[in-house]
């Protein structure tokens, strides 16, 4: 309560959170995301802190509700408040069969009852529409279903209310997390690790921008918003430790993504380009070749959004030269050893990977594997990501060559590795075997 200027006596408003865990995705009786392990640790996090405003607020989780009206009750309650809202959402995506629409899978949801157990992506959107501007903020983590996916694609995206800014990211159906059993997803977990490194609380897109670079995302991830969706939006002032914020777009850093062949099917991911978590980005090169390292220079910001806005636009030359100067300053101020030169190779060989250069993706993604391995242990999920980052580009390799040139390093990396799918490593050994048997003499050749 407080005092207006007439005297009249008004509430305060007051800010809300709610944090929804959906239901779990599992792919072959193993856990791609686990939203009750997000949820908990989203919990752990200040309302303030979540909000960046410092208004009184409320807090709501949800974790294993069966009841879509429990749902959207919540839902209608928090869209209610006059003060700032932020709505978390992590779970599975999937389509009523009937209706043909979006859903958001609650536990225990099933194929036969996506039509009376699972919220319609309508309904989440309807209850926000009403909300004033500037004042929403959406938050998910997702995995699509393979009835949701292709809808996903048609769509180019994942609507929510207009008046809301929606951060996060959406994995495709087929693939295989970086780690088994029921941990907190990269997103999410590096979205919370951004909020508490330092005491200035940068804004959300910034927030978004570090956790999709460092979380280790499949190939073909929607990260939300795209490239086009995004003008740099205004956020809270930063703080101490946060660099400001520069006037670039935001990507998707996996873009729309070529199938792997049959021979071998990867189904494993490849990691997102990133950092080491929680490494600051290095201050601005002294050299600067292209626009975008004058821009990101005379902001102070992290040039990464950047980096990878020029990769999705197609400027791939442009992305991989301003991503080699920042790699170069790494080396020449941190060490080739660095976790953030090891980082910036990981950028390197995504970008390759963007552009389609496989050969280059591939040597890369081994290279940082190798490092992280040195670095960090069989068991660091970075180097479960670049494992299978290397994997995926092998498999797009045609140059016989080339595929008996990576190969060896390759296999060397997945044999001392914990994965999470054994045939990976299988399927690499056979690729080998199979060169090695039509090289013979008198073998007939493919």
């Amino acid at each position: 309560m407080y005092l207006s200027g007439a005297g009249h006596v008004q509430e305060q408003a007051r800010g809300h959170v709610l944090v929804v865990a959906g239901d779990v995705a599992v792919r072959r009786r193993v856990v791609q995301l686990a939203p009750s392990a997000n949820v908990a640790a989203l919990a752990m996090v200040p309302g303030s802190v979540l909000l960046g405003s410092d208004v009184p607020c409320d807090t709501v989780c949800l974790d294993g509700a069966r009841d879509p009206n429990t749902v959207v009750t919540r839902l209608r309650t928090a869209a209610a408040t006059r003060g700032p809202l932020l709505v978390y959402l992590s779970g599975r995506l999937t389509v009523d069969r009937r209706g043909g629409g979006l859903c958001f899978a609650l536990a225990g949801t099933t194929a036969g009852t996506v039509r009376y157990s699972a919220v319609p992506w309508e309904w989440l959107s309807a209850e926000l529409r009403g909300r004033p501007a500037g004042l929403t903020t959406v938050v998910v983590d997702l995995v699509a279903d393979k009835t949701a996916w292709p809808l996903l694609q048609e769509h180019a995206g994942l609507p929510v209310s207009e008046s809301a800014e929606v951060y996060g990211v959406v994995c495709p159906p087929a693939f295989a997390p970086a780690a088994a059993g029921a941990a907190v997803s990269g997103y999410t977990r590096h979205w919370i690790e951004q909020l508490r490194r330092g005491p200035g609380r940068p804004a959300n897109v910034q927030v978004h921008a570090l956790a999709v670079s460092a979380a280790a995302l499949p190939p073909g991830t929607l990260v939300l918003p795209t490239a086009r969706e995004l003008g740099m939006r205004p956020g809270p002032q930063n703080g101490p430790g946060y660099p400001q914020q520069t006037h670039v777009p935001h990507p998707s850093p996996h873009p729309e993504q070529p199938q792997a062949p049959a021979a071998p099917p990867v189904s494993a991911p490849g990691s997102a380009p990133g950092s080491a978590p929680g490494s600051a980005s290095p201050p601005p090169p002294d050299s600067e070749p292209t626009p975008g390292a004058a821009l990101v220079r005379g902001g102070g910001g992290d040039p990464r959004p950047y980096i990878h806005a020029l990769a999705v636009e197609g400027r791939h030359e442009e992305a991989a030269d301003l991503a080699r100067m920042w790699e170069e300053h790494v080396l020449r101020t941190r060490g080739p050893a660095s976790p953030e030169a090891i980082g910036w190779a990981e950028i390197r060989a995504d970008l390759a990977r963007m552009a389609s250069d496989f050969p280059s993706a591939t040597r890369l993604w081994i290279g940082a594997g190798q490092a992280r391995l040195a670095r960090q242990g069989a068991g660091a999920l970075e180097v479960h990501a670049a494992a299978a980052g290397a994997l995926y580009c092998w498999a797009q390799l045609r140059d016989r060559t080339l595929v008996r040139q990576f190969g060896p390093d390759l296999v060397a990396l997945l044999r001392v590795l914990p994965l999470a799918d054994p045939r990976h490593l299988r399927l690499a050994e056979q690729r080998l075997e199979a060169l090695h048997l039509t090289d013979r003499p008198g073998a007939l050749h493919p």
